[in-house]
């Protein structure tokens, strides 16, 4: 498998998507209001890392624009397997499923290729699981699986591997599927003339979080216009 420039690279770049930059405190608790619920089941880059405000970030701008409340638990460095210490009750899909939310948004996958070499069959197995979970206690539900974003030029082919699992999890289980993910940064990552990404290189700068906010627009009007 190619893998990322060095062992040494990959280490740093994994450190950093977990503890370089400053990380906003995550949701307790839905935004006040009226609309429906909405929770984001993602890392870093659903959180908001790097952005200058978590009003900035793109989960809060669409969900504004469309009156949702909004409930995003978050964290950076997480994967369906990576900084995942409980599989049981009281992780992240628990903290979902307790929020009894009209529509999920599953952003998961970017932090599981820096241990794919050896848990790729644990990975793959959660994947299916978590899924599974969301859709049995969340029954009237939308789910919504966006493809695994990323953040260089150089891509493990990891990254097409895991894409693959988590779109038929999400055929699976009859959840709705957003492609080409993985792509909106491309061409504007950190050392490009036109680079979107914050000081630290690896998170979305506010420019960058407002361009996948309106890439994820687009593909919430191709996929139903209501949304």
């Amino acid at each position: 498998m190619r893998r990322l420039r060095s062992l040494a690279s990959v280490v740093a770049i994994a450190l950093g998507l977990t503890a370089c930059a400053a990380a906003p405190a995550p949701d307790t608790s839905p935004t006040p209001g009226d609309g429906p619920v909405v929770a984001f089941y993602g890392d870093s880059y659903t959180l908001g890392t790097g952005a200058s405000d978590l009003a900035l970030r793109w989960s809060t701008v669409i969900s504004e624009e469309r009156g949702w409340r909004e409930f995003n638990p978050s964290v950076n460095g997480l994967g369906f397997v990576n900084h995942r210490s409980d599989f049981g009750e009281n992780d992240l899909p628990e903290l979902v499923i307790a929020q009894h939310p009209d529509i999920v948004f599953v952003t998961m996958g970017l932090n599981d290729n820096f241990s794919f070499d050896s848990r790729a069959d644990l990975i793959r197995e959660t994947i299916t699981t978590d899924l599974t979970r969301l859709r049995d206690a969340l029954p009237a539900a939308r789910i919504i699986v966006v493809e695994p974003f990323w953040y260089t030029d150089e891509r493990p082919e990891s990254v097409e591997t895991i894409i693959g699992w988590v779109q038929d999890a999400a055929a699976a289980i009859d959840a709705d599927w957003i492609p080409g993910a993985s792509r909106w940064l491309d061409g504007h990552y950190a050392g490009s003339d036109d680079s979107w990404m914050a000081a630290d290189g690896i998170h979305p700068s506010d420019i960058g979080y407002r361009q996948m906010a309106e890439q994820m627009d687009a593909a919430l009007a191709r996929l139903d216009p209501a949304v």
